[in-house]
């Protein structure tokens, strides 16, 4: 029986949280071989095969293992008790357009779907709530990670200093190279750029120090922030990357549960 291999990130006994690695699973090439996302090109019935798996190995239901159609946006959804009694299809129109996701329901895993991007998981143990977030560039420039802290401030009365953050696996700096016009995306959304960029013959961009810098801004004591030492274009043979194998390939699912 196949078992997907997943980096698993500790936030204490009460909570499971991972990302899942391309090994383990039963799709094949550029989505080989875990891939749960829908939304890549791959064989529906390998992510069938996927998902029943990581269901098995995290002790749920699949239709407790919930994922977002992301867009690059700052679109937050609330899993909740209501959610959970919607059809498929209203649940799926509920989760279009949508980057983050968060959830105070147990025995339910929240997640979302990268290859380069920055995947941050959340969780606040004072008021047992988890939070994943979905970070590319554009997510990052327009904040995402602030505004998903404010709404779980709005919704569970989570505190920052009291949050939990794992920023896992994406590029890394000396990977993430980009143009003129995404640099002074960045500038103009008010960031440092000489804490978070280096320029040889082009401009590169160190999106998990962005997302960090995000997370202290708004309160998240800096020795509760993990950041895993991982970068998915130097790593193909663990971590899938779209910019290495191309959109049409698979997707690491990063995911937070709380037990």
């Amino acid at each position: 029986m196949t078992h997907p291999q997943l980096r698993y990130y500790d936030f204490g006994e009460g909570v499971a949280a991972f990302s899942s690695t391309r090994r383990g699973g039963y799709s094949k090439g550029n989505y080989g071989e875990f891939n749960i996302n829908r939304y890549c090109g791959d064989d529906p019935q390998a992510i069938a095969q996927n998902r029943e798996a990581l269901c098995r190995l995290l002790g749920i239901s699949d239709d407790r293992l919930v994922m977002p159609h992301q867009v690059h946006l700052t679109e937050v959804a609330i899993i909740d008790e209501a959610f959970l009694k919607l059809t498929a299809d209203e649940q799926q129109q509920r989760l279009e357009g949508v980057d983050a996701l968060m959830t105070d329901v147990s025995r339910l895993c929240i997640g979302v779907s990268t290859a380069d991007c920055i995947p941050v998981l959340l969780y606040d143990p004072e008021h047992q709530a988890v939070c994943a977030i979905h970070a590319g560039w554009r997510g990052t420039v327009q904040r995402i990670v602030e505004v998903a802290i404010d709404k779980m401030k709005k919704v569970y009365g989570s505190q920052p200093q009291s949050i939990k953050a794992q920023i896992g696996p994406g590029i890394s700096l000396d990977s993430f190279e980009v143009g003129d016009e995404v640099y002074e995306a960045f500038a103009k959304a008010g960031f440092e750029m000489p804490q978070i960029t280096r320029r040889d013959v082009k401009w590169h961009i160190d999106l998990p120090m962005c997302n960090r810098l995000q997370l202290e801004t708004v309160g998240v004591p800096s020795h509760q922030i993990s950041v895993a030492p991982d970068c998915t274009f130097k790593q193909p043979e663990t971590w899938f990357s779209a910019r290495r194998l191309g959109i049409q390939s698979g997707r690491i699912y990063t995911g937070i549960m709380l037990k």
